[in-house]
């Protein structure tokens, strides 16, 4: 009896955080949430890569891992001090691990590490232009 209840505990601790999970994907995309995959230390052979959900958040953009527990954005990047330093398609298997049609831009931040982001032709287009864009009176360097 008592390992019936046990095993009861467990898939039912397993289904809430599969409805959570959902909750979150489901919340964020509606919010304006694109898929992207992001890699850090990309000089590293072995750094792989890690799916997420990008959002624009004014000056910033916040890139949620799909697989975290935390609420937060677990990356954030300034618009001011992100710079597009390359621009390649995906080569040999990193096609099957960032999303479809996926572009990979190496970026460089002040504040960060290079990293890399892949993301699809129509996340592309928006995340250049909210690169690109600035207040009246501020130049940024061209992102493309």
């Amino acid at each position: 009896m008592e390992i019936a209840v046990v095993v009861l505990v467990l898939l039912l601790g397993l289904v809430v955080i599969a409805v959570w999970y959902s909750l979150r994907w489901i919340r964020m995309r509606r919010n304006g949430g694109v898929s992207v995959a992001l890699r850090w230390n990309p000089d590293n052979v072995r750094a792989g890569w890690h799916l997420g959900i990008g959002r624009y958040e004014g000056e910033v953009f916040a890139w949620y891992r799909v697989w975290s527990l935390r609420n937060g954005p677990d990356r954030i990047f300034q618009r001011e001090t992100l710079m597009i330093a390359d621009r390649r398609d995906p080569a040999g298997t990193e096609a099957y691990a960032v999303p479809a049609d996926a572009t990979v831009l190496r970026c460089e931040s002040q504040a960060h590490e290079p990293i890399e982001i892949a993301m699809g032709p129509g996340a592309l287009t928006g995340f250049l232009s909210w690169l690109e864009s600035a207040p009246p009176g501020r130049r940024l360097p061209r992102a493309s």
